[in-house]
């Protein structure tokens, strides 16, 4: 395990006390980790965008204007690089900051696509993930009443961000999830 990797799990037992908070983190670090071996990026630095970009989330559930700017704030001055900061910064679309890199592009679009997925799981007969298919994903994801908290028009902003289909993006996530479907409890 890295060093980052490790300093990243250490802020996680700090500030997040939710369970299935920390499985959200583990599943976004492995989509965004299968993301950076699609684009040919920095799989250390995209995991670990992943793994620390809702680090104030029990901070700030009272206040999501503060939700992002509070963990880039944390991260900087844990010394974590720039790129990592700035992804986390920006991936709160409520900011309406632009994401500008593909890292950046990539945690804003796709990382409520985990939830969507775990939502899907759950509805299963057994509540596994290796029961989802990509179509039973896309199936749900046209009904608008299913896991209304997960923004679509956010994953879909995947199409124009990084020019590839929801559809793409759902395999890509189901099958990193799956991997790691043991520390998901899934």
């Amino acid at each position: 395990m890295s060093e980052l990797r490790e300093k990243a799990l250490e802020l996680i037992d700090q500030y997040i006390n939710n369970e299935n908070l920390k499985k959200h983190l583990l599943a976004t670090e492995a989509l965004m980790r299968a993301l950076a071996r699609k684009f040919n990026e920095n799989e250390e630095i995209w995991g670990i965008a992943g793994l620390v970009h809702d680090i104030d989330w029990e901070l700030t559930k009272e206040n999501p204007e503060k939700h992002s700017i509070l963990g880039a704030e944390i991260l900087e001055k844990e010394g974590f690089p720039k790129e990592i900061v700035d992804a986390v910064r920006i991936h709160n679309h409520i900011h309406n900051l632009e994401p500008k890199t593909l890292l950046e592009k990539a945690l804003y679009s796709c990382e409520e696509m985990t939830g969507f997925i775990v939502a899907v799981a759950l509805v299963m007969p057994n509540k596994k993930l290796s029961e989802v298919t990509v179509e039973r994903v896309m199936d749900k994801f046209k009904e608008k009443s299913f896991a209304k908290g997960a923004n679509r028009e956010i994953i879909k902003k995947c199409e124009e961000l990084l020019g590839i289909k929801v559809e793409e993006l759902a395999e890509i996530c189901l099958k990193a999830m799956q991997e790691i479907s043991d520390q998901l409890g899934l």
